[in-house]
């Protein structure tokens, strides 16, 4: 009689709790973004005036255009810090230290975020924010490693990129949800009071780890997997990064720059249709911007369906990447109206987040697996952060209680053609060199499977030239 972990609902169970684990955590990394007016409004607002409907001065936490950017410029340095050494960690101690962990660091980030806004008006305020910042980005960038290493090993061979794309829709309903209703809950209840919601939410994340880490392990006692792959665990070494091919670093520099454009252009998108384009209030403006999470919400697993029967891996990564770079130009030369490129965005952004990741464990050992995709996202977040505080030079310094100017916009969407274009470029690079190695990642859907023996991962403890080895069977007895 077959095991429950040998049926195919027992890995949709825990794709489904897997998903949860990051659900309440987007929700938080956004919040500033919806409440950017708030965040750099003034302290008081003693003469304050209504014009067409308009409050000329908003109260908030009285924070800099490059105080608010830091906000997420120490999420994304902290995940280039810690991340890779996460992963190393997870490939070493397993799945449930990484969840659990991570899972608590970002219900305590969140929670001193929150706290922070209690201090308005003090010298206490930026530090708490920033340390709660600090702790949240370790726990959300490093959880997203352990999430992305669980469905690697259930899916692997089945419906990878489907996992993928449901894992980016759950993530990205957070998004949606915190910009569709975080404006209207902050209006009625406060900003702290908003913030301490979505500190709760990760309490869920929390909840979820617990569930996750059961199934998994369970699923591989059963498997009769849970002896090989501690085994494995203890040959991995820190030195394992060295085996790691062109294809892969590639790959990392081609998700670095396609994230640079996207995380900091989201992160300013409220302000920038607010003081572009006239008559959007804040919440409009807000929707608007969240149009990039609603399309990804909406595309993410039909895309991931489309790539797992097509395949063609690399060439749809080079086609987002050349698709995204008229968005920053409309934005940036046009007054097209906004909500056309945030849609384009999100189509583009859903596009490359189910090619890019998904497309790592078909690259690297199974062994480092952990470690590779600890390394993608270090060196990903550490370019997102070195963009988010060239961002905030380029805006400016002063506090926001009136419109950044529209040449400094313009100066911002160039730069983030810039990153765009350098996407293109390793993309394209990446192809050449796929080809040239066999050509694994534009395989079409039939040749991708594995058959008989064969696996579609690289093998477990040698380069890309090495021979079938355990990993081999290992993966063909999950498959079967």
């Amino acid at each position: 009689m077959a095991q429950p972990a040998e049926e195919a609902y027992y890995r949709f169970v825990v794709l489904f709790f897997n998903c949860l684990l990051t659900f309440g955590s987007y929700f938080c990394f956004d919040i500033p973004s919806v409440l950017q007016d708030q965040f750099q409004g003034n302290l008081t607002c003693p003469n304050t005036t209504v014009i067409n409907g308009t409050v000329d001065c908003v109260q908030g936490l009285g924070m800099s255009p490059q105080q608010y950017n830091l906000l997420y410029a120490i999420y994304a340095w902290t995940n280039a810090a810690v991340v890779g050494l996460s992963g190393f960690l997870i490939d070493k101690l397993g799945n449930c230290f990484g969840v659990f962990l991570f899972s608590f660091l970002c219900v305590l980030g969140s929670s001193l975020f929150a706290l922070g806004s209690h201090f308005k008006g003090t010298p206490y305020l930026l530090p708490l924010m920033l340390t709660g910042r600090l702790l949240f980005g370790s726990g959300n960038g490093s959880l997203t490693i352990v999430q992305n290493r669980i469905t690697a090993f259930w899916f692997k061979g089945k419906e990878l990129a489907l996992a993928f794309g449901v894992m980016l829709a759950f993530s990205r309903l957070g998004s949606v949800l915190n910009f569709f209703f975080t404006q209207k809950f902050e209006e009625k209840y406060g900003m702290q009071w908003t913030l301490w919601g979505g500190a709760l939410l990760c309490v869920l994340g929390f909840t979820s780890a617990i569930i996750v880490s059961m199934l998994d392990k369970i699923g591989m006692k059963q498997l009769g997997l849970d002896g090989t792959i501690q085994e494995e665990s203890r040959k991995v070494r820190i030195q394992d990064v060295k085996i790691l091919s062109l294809r892969y670093w590639l790959l990392v520099l081609t998700i670095m720059f396609f994230y640079n454009a996207i995380f900091p252009f989201v992160a300013d998108a409220s302000k920038f249709i607010q003081d572009k384009y006239s008559g959007y209030s804040q919440k409009e403006a807000a929707y608007i911007a969240g149009a990039v999470y609603d399309s990804s919400l909406i595309l993410s697993a039909s895309v991931g369906i489309l790539i797992d029967y097509v395949g063609l891996r690399g060439l749809f990564i080079s086609a987002c990447a050349t698709f995204t770079l008229p968005v920053f130009g409309l934005l940036a030369f046009t007054f097209v109206p906004p909500l056309v490129s945030t849609i384009w965005l999100g189509i583009t952004y859903s596009i490359a987040a189910v090619s890019m990741w998904p497309s790592i464990p078909l690259v690297v050992p199974q062994a480092t697996l952990g470690t590779a995709l600890g390394l993608a996202s270090s060196i990903h977040m550490f370019g997102v952060g070195v963009s988010n505080l060239v961002v905030g030079q380029i805006l400016g310094t002063k506090s926001s209680e009136t419109k950044i100017p529209l040449w400094r916009w313009q100066r911002m969407m160039i730069f983030m053609l810039a990153n765009t274009i350098s996407c293109i470029v390793f993309s394209v690079l990446l192809n050449v060199v796929d080809h040239r190695q066999g050509g694994t990642l534009n395989k079409t859907s039939k040749r991708s499977q594995p058959a008989g023996t064969g696996s579609d991962r690289e093998p477990l403890n040698q380069g890309e030239e090495g021979h079938e080895d355990e990993e081999g069977v290992r993966t063909h007895s999950i498959n079967s």
